[in-house]
């Protein structure tokens, strides 16, 4: 962990932390609340998804497994090859590819149903954050939701950087629609009463 929420959070220092074990946002199993979400009612309908910082894949392979057209992003290589062999042992159509998620391609631009956001937000540095709704929004097609689990904890220090519910809704709701908005009830007893599923349309 570092105090200096001003240092940069790169390649090096997410592949030195697989490469240490010092995993610990990494739950071994796809987020119960994402899970509880695909299996209810108010699942989103499948389409193509995004997905920040996908770390080792379990949420995208979550999302794929359901009929998503996944494509995962993340900084460490020991992830990026973590995700893509767990997507071949369970023949599921998800592509991960190694980038910094703020400079992508001009490909990636409003070519996405949905972004997934979990422990994304968190792990970057907060004088990213502006920079981060601006990217899901450009990510986005017009219509397009961001399905987000946010841990808005008020632990020092970071990664992971804390939040607040209003720090969130004030900033996502500057670009997006707020469509719905829930602390999760599926949460791992770690985060349990911090953890909040939100979901916000692009709708411009």
């Amino acid at each position: 962990m570092t105090d200096d929420a001003s240092v940069p959070l790169t390649t090096t220092f997410w592949e030195q932390r697989y490469q240490d074990g010092k995993t610990g946002w990494d739950l071994g199993q796809p987020a119960p609340p994402f899970v509880a979400l695909l299996a209810s009612d108010q699942a989103p309908p499948p389409g193509r998804i995004a997905v920040l910082g996908a770390g080792s894949g379990q949420d995208a392979l979550l999302f794929a497994d359901r009929g998503f057209e996944v494509v995962g992003f993340d900084l460490a290589p020991t992830a990026i090859a973590t995700a893509t062999q767990a997507a071949r042992d369970r023949q599921l159509a998800a592509q991960f590819l190694q980038r910094d998620i703020f400079n992508l391609e001009p490909e990636f631009a409003s070519s996405f149903d949905y972004v997934l956001e979990h422990t994304c937000f968190c792990a970057i540095a907060p004088a990213l954050r502006s920079d981060y709704v601006q990217l899901v929004h450009w990510l986005l097609r017009p219509g397009g939701e961001l399905i987000a689990l946010f841990w808005a904890h008020t632990m020092p220090g970071g990664p992971p950087f804390g939040s607040t519910v209003e720090e969130l809704h004030q900033r996502f709701t500057a670009q997006f629609t707020l469509v719905s908005w829930a602390k999760a009830t599926h949460s791992v007893p770690s985060r349990q009463d911090a953890e909040y599923l939100g979901r916000f349309r692009r709708s411009d």
